[in-house]
């Protein structure tokens, strides 16, 4: 059984803030999500050393100690808006789209807005 999923307020791209844990204050660009273990992977933070084994097939690693970044819980950064940090709302805005044979039609779309500033992100 797979457990379900709650939508995340930080994508990939986005530059957030740590506000809890031992990087607490460091800003960085978030490399990538991970939705079901609820974590997100920040560029320099949180970085941990990995022993890679020596791999000589097709130019494979060359092993040793390996610094690199490991996942952060998504509730412990927050999106940077301007000079500080902010939460995230969404607004459903209406968008006519056209189809292929040359008629229009509306959708709702769903855009991610600044609580503090009220602008769209």
């Amino acid at each position: 059984m797979t457990k379900r999923s709650k939508a995340f307020n930080i994508k990939k791209g986005d530059t957030v803030k740590v506000i809890a844990g031992k990087d607490k204050g460091a800003e960085g660009k978030v490399i990538s999500v991970l939705i079901d273990d609820q974590r997100v992977i920040v560029e320099g933070v949180n970085r941990v050393k990995k022993h890679e084994k020596v791999v000589n097939q097709g130019g494979g690693n060359t092993g040793g100690i390996v610094t690199t970044e490991a996942p952060i819980h998504v509730s412990n950064v927050m999106l940077v808006d301007g000079e500080g940090v902010t939460r995230v709302g969404f607004r459903r805005e209406e968008a006519t789209k056209t189809r292929a044979d040359g008629s229009t039609y509306t959708v709702q779309r769903s855009v991610r807005v600044s609580r503090k500033t009220g602008k769209d992100i």
